[in-house]
């Protein structure tokens, strides 16, 4: 996630939003696993597994990381980081310059990828897509759900808390590619099992070869968390339109090429946003009426037909005027 982005300016005010970083370790080649605690010593915001959080650099720079720590463990957070040679330096500066003792932003918790109860699990992670993963293994376990977990990456050396998987009974399949080639993902999830739901998250091509294998499942059994924005085929609305604030007189005129948030902004309204790619979730803002267009990589299916929400960083309106509460 490497994008620059606009984040809260008090992050380092409040005493309940100020980390420091206790540990630092290299846990898999370039992946850091960094341990945070608030610098007054206080209890952090509780967390279920799947969950996320903004890290506000010293410089400013916000980037979100899945939390792969213990949800009971009310003192600490821990993220895993893998160095983006390629990115906007976020994922480098927290690689090589940032160091035990600094303080740090914080931003969430939050959760656009709930672990939702079921009878079976299959959990399918690519790379670093392994953080978010681990703690849902974990409540799996704790509730006595049959669970199993197909853990994909290029080799071994970087295939990162692969020692913290055999967590119970569940059946952990891990496949380096380097030494066990392509693996036919659709046969691996096998047929539609109605006891069971599914969860992935990794590369994009990994989600979407997860999404092929499911397609004509039910609506909701697969949930999948991206770390890229997703591609929308269908091209944007190319006319303007209007955003009303509702129970206020405020209407404000959005044109092609400007996003909602840019739209707001200009017309003195601030909607607090983070990645500005429509996948963190921090700008979800509740949709009164019209029809959005939604261009997140965030909403399952039924959520985008429900209508009730959208993601202003990104998502438009397929209506002449969409009604919005901020």
């Amino acid at each position: 996630m490497e994008s620059p982005t606009h984040s809260a300016p008090d992050a380092f005010e409040r005493s309940d939003r100020r980390l420091v970083v206790v540990e630092k370790d290299l846990i898999a080649s370039s992946v850091m696993s960094i341990t945070l605690r608030r610098v007054d010593g206080g209890r952090l915001p509780d967390w279920t597994p799947g969950a996320h959080i903004d890290l506000i650099l010293p410089d400013g720079v916000t980037r979100q990381y899945s939390l792969c720590g213990d949800p009971a463990d009310s003192g600490d957070y821990r993220i895993a980081v893998l160095r983006e040679a390629a990115g906007h330096g976020g994922s480098r500066f927290i690689h090589d310059v940032l160091t035990v003792g600094d303080r740090v932003g914080l931003g969430g918790p939050r959760n656009n990828f709930v672990l939702v109860p079921s009878a079976s699990y299959t959990f399918i992670a690519g790379g670093i897509g392994i953080t978010p993963i681990l703690p849902m293994l974990r409540a799996a376990e704790a509730v006595g759900s049959r669970w199993r977990l197909l853990y994909l990456g290029r080799d071994r050396s970087t295939m990162a808390l692969v020692d913290e998987l055999a967590v119970g009974s569940g059946d952990v399949t891990l496949h380096p590619a380097s030494e066990r080639g392509r693996i036919s993902l659709a046969e691996w999830i096998g047929s539609y099992d109605e006891a069971t739901k599914v969860y992935a998250c990794g590369p994009a091509r990994l989600l979407e070869s997860v999404v092929d294998a499911t397609r004509t499942w039910r609506p909701g059994w697969v949930r999948s968390e991206r770390f890229t924005a997703r591609t929308v085929d269908e091209p944007p609305r190319l006319t303007p339109f209007e955003v009303q604030i509702f129970g206020t007189d405020i209407t404000v005129g959005v044109g092609p090429g400007t996003s909602v948030t840019t739209a707001l902004r200009g017309a003195g309204i601030d909607i607090l946003t983070s990645c500005a790619r429509g996948v963190c979730g921090t700008c979800e803002t509740t949709v009164v009426s019209g029809e959005p267009d939604h261009r997140d990589s965030i909403l399952s299916d039924a959520e985008q037909v429900a209508g009730d929400c959208f993601f202003p960083c990104v998502s438009r309106s397929r209506s002449d005027r969409i009604v919005i509460a901020v």
